[in-house]
């Protein structure tokens, strides 16, 4: 915040495109003063020779309402104890703004409208976390956007998005993204629903939108996508969004609901980002909500699709009438969240090594611990997508080419193509187990971890997945001691290659396994009936 200088115009528009990031946002600025220009814009007031200068950084979609309340205020500068301001305007995308405040950023403003209070905390630059002048001066829900037939079940967040196919705006940039994955959390307290049966639908939706080279963040384009006959489609979005999508679109077939469970909301707080004069900031915020507070600035903001501070619906109909709020998440749940999804989403590089010893034959029901592996690794492949690189050995005592190795490569490393699939899948349907085939469990880790190592990719989560249903028993192998030496020698903190176990059945030794993958700074995993390999394979991929 400045002073005005001897040569500043009362009002002025300046737009500026600029490329944010990877976002391809535009910020548009403009100034609003509290004398009458020449343009007359305004409308005449010369009581304010001096105003205070605001910068204010705000969500685009609420710029036209911040600027009229701005407009409004600088007419009334200096009348009845109105302050004299004036506001230059800058639209940009929350999470840009949070990222300017967080790294010190020159680009950072006096004031911020975010569309939610959930970036607050990541605007924390080491120093201090901003403050919010004013806690809401809008709302608007979170809500699933689709064609009809995908909304035969809406109990809960988790069983929508596990009967369908969720297009999430990215939860590292955008609002709508995030609170979709935050309300799957919040509702748990209502459907008693399982660590593991959250992670069966998050961590292949992660794995699948996580990895794009470039993440949704157009609400609009997915509007279009979720609009086509047939599709299974559904978006996250807010109401606010959806509305003028309606309006713009108006044969659209497409339908938004809250679960029943409840929902999450954008709150639109006014945040004070400045680090001087932090009082003239606050006082400047709480006299701009005040023009927010006017009845005709009430039906604008309605107009314009936002609910008032209060989540009261919508005029006409509109949007999804009453709201079942969720309980808000806390800013340790945000950012566990945020994290948890950054580290699910990061690109795989693994070698797949699956044992085929005689114990394997054994029977677990109707089907053998072989078959039971096979579909568990089958099904866990479709967790995958295609910019996953995966390779596949099997392992049992001496089925080396070389008569001598206990480990024969299978299907190289390789990015997950239909072709790559294709042959791993036929792999691993032909693969039975070798009759008397000891577990060469030891020799076969430090050669997969080895194998890793050399096709090493920087960009991603580098490991060995494997399988296994016994200890090892290759008299000719090194000592658990010795393995867990060599695999320690082998490790790189810069360059880290895990292995992450999966033992099944009885006779597995968990210690034995816990070792060799702690080795390494991995996990091991143990299934003891065949009902639980689904949700140790989600485990697994969730140790990244």
């Amino acid at each position: 915040m400045t002073g005005s200088n001897n040569n500043r115009r009362s009002v002025y528009i300046t737009a500026v495109g600029l490329l944010v990031l990877s976002l391809g946002a535009v910020f548009v600025v403009r100034s609003f003063g509290s004398e009458s220009g020449a343009d007359g814009f305004l409308g005449g007031n010369k009581a304010c020779d001096d105003p205070t200068q605001i910068q204010m950084a705000t969500t685009p979609e609420m710029q036209s309402s911040l600027e009229a309340a701005a407009k409004s205020l600088a007419a009334k500068g200096g009348k009845d104890g109105n302050p004299c301001l004036q506001f230059t305007i800058t639209a940009a995308p929350s999470s840009q703004i949070a990222r300017d405040v967080a790294h010190g950023s020159d680009n950072r403003p006096d004031l911020w409208v975010p569309d939610s209070s959930l970036w607050v905390a990541q605007a924390d630059d080491g120093q201090s976390v901003p403050t919010i002048a004013v806690q809401s001066i809008a709302t608007s829900p979170l809500v699933l956007v689709g064609r009809r037939t995908n909304f035969a079940d809406t109990s809960s967040w988790l069983r929508i998005m596990s009967k369908t196919q969720p297009a999430l705006l990215d939860p590292l940039s955008t609002s709508p993204g995030a609170l979709a994955l935050l309300a799957v959390q919040a509702e748990r307290a209502k459907t008693s629903a399982s660590e593991t049966q959250v992670s069966q639908v998050i961590v292949p939706l992660a794995q699948r939108l996580g990895s794009m080279a470039k993440p949704y963040t157009d609400a609009e384009a997915l509007f279009g996508r979720a609009d086509q006959d047939g599709s299974t489609t559904i978006v996250p979005a807010s109401e606010q969004s959806f509305v003028k999508y309606q309006e713009d679109h108006p044969d659209a077939q497409l339908k938004a609901i809250q679960p029943t469970t409840g929902t999450l909301y954008l709150d639109y707080p006014i945040v004070v980002t400045t680090k001087s004069d932090t009082d003239a900031a606050s006082n400047a915020a709480q006299a701009l909500a005040g023009e927010l507070l006017t009845d005709s600035a009430g039906q604008a903001r309605d107009q314009a699709g936002f609910r008032d501070t209060q989540l009261s619906p919508l005029s006409g109909g509109r949007g999804v009438g009453d709201v079942n709020q969720l309980t808000k998440p806390t800013s340790e749940a945000i950012d566990t969240t945020l994290q948890n999804w950054t580290r699910l989403s990061l690109l795989t590089h693994s070698l797949a090594v699956i044992d085929v010893s005689g114990s394997m034959a054994d029977k677990v029901g109707s089907k053998t611990r072989m078959q039971l592996t096979i579909e568990a690794a089958i099904g866990g492949l479709s967790l995958f997508p295609d910019s996953a690189s995966l390779g596949l050995w099997t392992f049992s005592t001496k089925i080396g080419s070389d008569g001598v190795a206990d480990y024969k490569e299978l299907v190289p490393i390789s990015p997950l193509s239909k072709r790559q699939r294709g042959k791993i899948v036929d792999q691993l349907k032909i693969q039975h187990p070798i009759a008397n085939g000891g577990t060469g469990l030891y020799d076969t880790a430090i050669s997969a971890v080895r194998t890793v190592r050399a096709s090493y990719d920087q960009r991603a989560v580098n490991s060995v997945l494997l399988f296994t249903d016994g200890k090892n028993d290759d008299p000719g192998s090194p000592t658990l001691a010795q393995a867990v030496n060599i695999l320690r020698g082998l490790q790189d903190p810069g360059r880290p290659v895990r292995i992450i176990a999966l033992g099944m059945g009885p006779e597995v030794n968990a210690d034995e396994l816990s070792a060799l993958a702690q080795a390494t700074g991995g996990q091991a995993y143990v299934a003891r009936q065949p009902s639980d390999l689904k949700s140790v394979f989600i485990d697994a991929l969730q140790s990244r």
